[in-house]
């Protein structure tokens, strides 16, 4: 069955895993304390805080204290869904002032356009918020990278090392599961995807193997046909 779709990662696969943790993490960590401030009567803002009152168990915690759990989860790296939805307006602001720019692999930008020229449906899923995703390509070193996409998937098609989550994603696309070439640089990521029935392609671009899955050091090594 010839894959028609191709679903990609974004940290460490289109971009560099430096770029979230040395510059969207600490912008999120010095700009989030005074957005959730200033914006806490926001309707989209007020839900999320109120997500993680919910999720810490705390739901009487004032605003100071919201901030305080949300600077302790950026510290550790948590994939929580109200956390992710709140970085990625601190980062919409950064990057319409122009503060940021999305990196993306230039044999990611050359790989990602070619396939979409070539009729392949292109997807993300990512553990970043579909806010974020959307900002990543649409404000890119590269430009708008925006138009190449079909559609974005972040937690809240549940967690990527789950096979479900890839089985949700797959009726949301509309295709078989075999028609989907799902591409990471974690290989239980790529377990799931495989599990879920999709085809996979671990990137390793510093070398070495996903073990178990074909696995290339860049975009230039991928075949879509060859799946």
């Amino acid at each position: 069955m010839p894959i028609k779709a191709i679903l990609t990662d974004i940290e460490g696969t289109t971009s560099a895993v430096s770029f979230v943790f040395d510059v969207l993490f600490p912008y999120a960590a010095r700009h989030l304390p005074d957005f959730v401030r200033q914006q806490a009567g926001r309707a989209d803002v007020a839900e999320q805080l109120d997500a993680v009152r919910q999720d810490s168990h705390e739901p009487q915690a004032d605003v100071e204290r919201v901030i305080e759990i949300l600077l302790g989860w950026i510290a550790e790296d948590r994939k929580a869904t109200p956390l992710k939805a709140l970085q990625g307006m601190v980062w919409e602001q950064g990057y319409k002032a122009g503060q940021l720019q999305g990196h993306v692999y230039p044999d990611a930008v050359e790989a990602l356009k070619a396939w979409h020229q070539a009729g392949f449906q292109l997807f993300v899923y990512s553990s970043g918020s579909i806010q974020a995703q959307k900002l990543i390509f649409g404000c890119s070193e590269a430009g708008d990278l925006s138009p190449l996409f079909s559609g974005y998937f972040d937690t809240t098609s549940g967690p990527k090392r789950e096979a479900q989550s890839y089985q949700r994603i797959t009726q949301a696309i509309g295709l078989e599961a075999a028609q989907i070439l799902f591409l990471s640089d974690i290989v239980e990521e790529l377990d799931a995807a495989r599990e879920a029935g999709m085809a996979t392609c671990g990137l390793a671009r510093e070398g070495g193997t996903l073990t178990g899955h074909q696995t290339v050091d860049s975009f230039a090594s991928i075949d879509p046909t060859r799946y």
